[in-house]
């Protein structure tokens, strides 16, 4: 696990996202994900796993309903300081727009195997305990060309599952973190802490 590419990317003194560092020892198993208004708009969802945050770009977002397979592209691994990061990305820098904690939580794995033995297995069966995200999900690996990785996301058959989700839904609409929509963060609106927020 790295930051090497991550670092390369980006220009630290004209963006406000973190440099960093990989933590080789004592990591919640956390997981969060961002919405994330770029050139497109997708939800990056990432996976704290040996001291970073593993992560995919998942177009349509997550689903919690077991029929939906939502195609995931891996990126680059995140610093774990990204799992509370959200703010405006500014013009001209790489992924340049509005970030937004959708959501943040805890996983486990649902299989006896570490996640890192999973992740190179290409298949990653987890729990997630999250305010939005509830409930067993696999990541299936289908593809990898060149620099492309593409992985499906999908929700596993439990009492969570829901067939009518909808993740555009105004009930989904703002940050876990700070209670804000994207408008609100665009335009730096000051955060609406309440309790009982999930703590990485």
């Amino acid at each position: 696990m790295s930051l090497a590419a991550y670092r390369s990317k980006r220009a630290f003194t004209e963006t406000p996202e973190p440099v960093g560092r990989v933590r080789r020892s004592g990591c919640t198993r956390a997981f969060v994900v961002q919405k994330h208004a770029a050139s497109r708009l997708h939800y990056d969802f990432r996976l704290a796993v040996n001291g970073v945050l593993v992560s995919w770009a998942v177009p349509k977002g997550p689903s919690m309903t077991p029929a939906d397979k939502r195609l995931a592209v891996r990126t680059e691994d995140h610093p774990l300081e990204y799992a509370k990061f959200e703010d405006m990305i500014p013009p001209g820098q790489y992924g340049a727009g509005i970030v937004m904690v959708w959501d943040l939580g805890k996983y486990e794995p649902l299989e006896d195997q570490p996640p890192e033995e999973q992740l190179a297995l290409g298949k990653v069966q987890i729990v997630l305990q999250g305010e939005k995200l509830r409930g067993g999900f696999t990541l299936i690996q289908i593809k990898k060309s060149g620099r492309r990785d593409y992985w499906l996301l999908i929700k596993s058959r439990d009492e969570y599952a829901d067939p009518s989700w909808d993740i555009d839904s105004a009930r989904f609409d703002r940050s876990v973190l700070t209670g804000r929509t994207m408008k609100e963060i665009k335009e730096g609106k000051p955060a609406k802490p309440r309790l009982g927020r999930h703590r990485v």
